[in-house]
């Protein structure tokens, strides 16, 4: 600084010229630039600014540019707080001032700092004061260490205070330096009353006598632990675990020790009752061991350890008893011997499971006794460390039992199916019997020679209407028995809903209100359209004949994300179209809850009904891949649900109406019959002859191949039954579709598992009993189609 101080021009200062300065100044310049303290003086009324080495640190940034400034101008961010004091040693009048917090911005950031100055007045040769000496510290590191100490010293009591454990730290003289709250549980004395005090203030003479060892053993450097019996100030008895550690000085030599305290009487208890324990259980185990060797002598079941060679280890005497060897025999081969040789596999592959940690359960196997006989055993086996703990069950006399119960049940359900297949039997004895009453007295009728031309179509009608209800009473057992062919297409079951919805009031008459609650949206199905109306309205009947003609009858169709699980079908999850008929009628008995879709079975007086209307809706959903449920209550009604699966796509596009049409003349059509009945082959080849085709009769499907091969071009149409021996009708539809695709095929049948399965195939299908109208319809349908196609070639 002195360097910088000749440098400086103080021509451009307050003070002009160095040379021409008073001597004061020079004297006081020359103080400060030897003086070892942080020093700066000001001069004048400018205050101009001079300064030591020791104070340049202290002016971070403002230095060299302070050298010869104004001191207001140096220190603007604490002038108004250091003025008064300038003020007052240029008035004359020294002061100090110790840790002085001021607020500057030394280095471009405001700082929070702490300084120690004195300010003494400055004089000239008269005694005039002209400037001011400081003599100044900063005291910023140590304020914010002491700070930070503090600070530190709070958290650190905090922490001990939250503590369950008394903390103290205690100096050589035995005088406490520091103590956390729990003196105030301990002692019933807050830790302020505490600090400055000697041990033997706070304690009596008894306690401290007792702690004298450890103390002076702590003190020496050594810790010590201690645990003593403690009561504390309101009575309660406790144990407390006393521990010293030494506090180093910076020698190495104990300068104090601190202390840790806990209660550790839950503890002690605890360990007490541990002891108790081990005792007890020592004593229960010793029980336990003689229980189980007892239930180990005496168990009926066969108990026995053995090894993963596959040898016995140790059998309880069951063994014996069962199987007639000696434990000696048992043991000394390995145990797969005595397995009957069908079950080796099997003992094996348990085996391998239990040597891969698995455990088995209910395994059974036959075990050779000594007699050469075998017993079924029932094993539960688990591996440990190495041995198999097995507990095995000898279920011989349970087999025995269980092959004689399932006789049993096989015969009960050869009864039932017999009582079932008789009942089934006799109601269509019954019913077919009716019909073939009318038809044989209208046919005996038409045999008399004086019979009028309307009383002859009168019988002809009623021959004609009876067969029809034949035909339908044969559908209903089709469908029960899920064999009917249907005819699948996707549809809006919605729509079907309203539109049979529109005709329910004819069925149930006025006096049942009927409620049709159609989806908002559009359900499709994949089903046929005509077997679901038949349903619909079979649960409809149903519903009505409930009530008695008097109720109300909801009918709501519904989108479901699943099935419920129904009778023996377990729950699904999937797109599902629900139809519920609902009914306010007497509902259903339990007992007849299961009976209700068996065939000819009714509740219904004599001749109000044929037992079929339920079965057809069961048929129907079965053989649509859905099912239907019943909900009733007796006195409260019932309510059906149809469940069918929702199809996706677009509706199939409706036929058109087929309209009653003439006979249709063949006109030398061939015709390529085959049908393995030899009644209906002779009728269809007549009934053809008679409309004007040509025939060619084949028996079955070979016979049929064979003419073809003779001359396939004279036939125009193939119509065959579906269920004849060898080739059914549908394979032999394929083979000629194959060889021949522009010769049409047509099907025919009353009954068949192949169309019920699989469906047509893509051939045209004509149901039996079928009408001479039926067969010229369709027969002429398919010829005009075939003269109407381009010829191959």
């Amino acid at each position: 600084m002195a360097a910088l101080m000749r440098a400086h021009v103080w021509g451009l200062t307050p003070l002009g010229p160095s040379a021409g300065w008073p001597t004061a100044l020079k004297v006081g310049v020359n103080l400060i630039l030897n003086s070892p303290e942080n020093m700066f003086l000001v001069w004048g009324p400018e205050l101009t600014f001079l300064y030591n080495d020791g104070y340049r640190p202290m002016l971070g940034l403002r230095h060299p540019w302070a050298l010869g400034m104004a001191m207001p101008e140096i220190w603007p961010d604490v002038w108004e707080d250091i003025r008064p004091l300038v003020e007052k040693a240029l008035a004359g009048e020294a002061s100090r001032f110790a840790d002085m917090p001021l607020t500057m911005t030394r280095f471009g950031v405001e700082e929070s700092t702490w300084w120690s100055f004195s300010y003494a007045p400055l004089c000239d040769e008269t005694g005039a004061v002209r400037g001011m000496f400081c003599v100044t510290n900063e005291s910023t590191q140590r304020m914010l260490g002491e700070r930070n100490l503090r600070a530190s010293e709070e958290e650190l009591r905090l922490v001990t205070d939250a503590l369950p454990v008394l903390v103290a730290r205690i100096d050589r003289d035995l005088v406490y330096r520091f103590a956390n709250r729990a003196f105030e549980e301990w002692f019933s004395v807050a830790p302020e009353g505490v600090i400055g005090r000697n041990v033997r203030d706070v304690i009596d003479a008894a306690a401290f006598e007792a702690r004298r060892p450890a103390f002076e053993a702590v003190l020496a450097g050594e810790p010590t632990r201690i645990e003593l019996d403690w009561t504390f100030p309101d009575g309660r008895h406790r144990v407390a675990d006393i521990r010293y550690i030494p506090r180093r000085a910076a020698d190495g030599t104990a300068d104090g020790f601190y202390v840790f305290v806990l209660d550790v009487t839950d503890r002690k208890q605890v360990e007490r009752l541990l002891l108790d324990a081990n005792r007890s259980l020592e004593r229960s185990v010793e029980a336990r061991t003689r229980d189980l060797d007892q239930v180990w002598r005496f168990s009926r079941d066969m108990l026995c350890v053995a090894g993963l060679d596959g040898r016995f280890v140790n059998l309880n005497p069951a063994w014996t008893e069962t199987l007639g060897w000696s434990d000696e025999e048992l043991t000394a081969v390995a145990f797969i011997e005595f397995v009957h040789p069908d079950d080796r596999e099997g003992t094996n592959l348990a085996m391998g499971g239990l040597m891969r940690g698995e455990a088995v359960t209910g395994f059974e196997n036959r075990y050779r006794r000594k007699d050469d006989d075998y017993r079924w055993l029932s094993w539960n086996a688990v591996a440990r460390d190495g041995l198999i703990y097995s507990v095995v069950r000898d279920v011989t006399a349970e087999k025995e039992q269980a092959a004689l119960l399932a006789g049993a049940e096989e015969a009960l359900r050869q009864s039932q199916k017999m009582e079932a297949i008789g009942q089934l039997t006799g109601g269509v004895a019954h019913d077919f019997n009716n019909l073939l009453t009318v038809i044989k007295s209208s046919s005996d009728l038409l045999k008399r020679p004086d019979l009028s031309e309307e009383r002859r179509l009168r019988y002809v009608g009623a021959i004609s209407d009876t067969t029809d209800r034949a035909a339908k009473l044969t559908g209903q057992l089709l469908a029960f028995s899920r064999r009917q062919s249907l005819k699948p297409e996707v549809f809006d079951a919605g729509r079907s809903l309203a539109a049979i919805g529109d005709m329910v009031g004819t069925l149930t008459g006025s006096r049942i209100v009927v409620e049709v609650v159609a989806p908002e949206g559009v359900c499709l199905v994949d089903a046929d359209p005509s077997q679901f109306d038949t349903a619909l309205v079979n649960m409809v009947v149903n519903a009505r004949d409930a009530m008695d003609g008097e109720g109300r009858l909801t009918i709501t169709a519904r989108e479901e994300s699943g099935m419920p699980a129904i009778r023996s079908h377990a729950s699904e999850t999937g797109d599902f179209v629900a139809v519920s008929v609902s009914d306010t009628g007497s509902g259903i008995a339990p007992g007849d809850i299961g009976r209700i879709f068996e065939p000819f079975f009714t509740t219904k007086a004599v001749g109000q009904g044929t037992g079929l209307g339920l079965s057809q809706v069961f048929g129907f959903a079965k053989q649509s891949g859905g099912e239907v449920l019943v909900e009733s209550e007796l006195g409260r009604g019932t309510t059906f649900t149809l469940y069918l699966p929702r199809a996706s796509g677009s509706v199939t596009s409706e036929g058109a109406v087929v309209e009653a049409t003439p006979l249709v003349d063949g006109h030398g059509t061939c015709v390529l019959v085959v049908e393995d009945n030899l009644d209906v082959g002779a009728f269809a080849t007549q009934t053809l002859g008679e409309l004007g085709y040509r025939t060619v009769w084949a028996t079955d499907a070979d016979g049929a191949l064979a003419e073809m091969e003779r001359d396939q071009a004279r036939f125009d149409v193939v119509f065959t039954d579906v269920m004849m021996p060898g080739m059914n009708g549908i394979e032999l539809g394929k083979d000629i579709r194959r060889r021949h695709p522009d010769l049409p095929v047509i099907l025919t049948s009353g009954y068949s598992h192949v169309l019920a399965e699989k469906g047509t195939a893509g051939f045209e299908l004509l149901r039996k009993p079928y009408s001479v109208e039926e067969l010229s319809r369709i027969l002429g349908a398919v010829a005009m189609r075939r003269r109407g196609r381009p010829t191959a070639g």
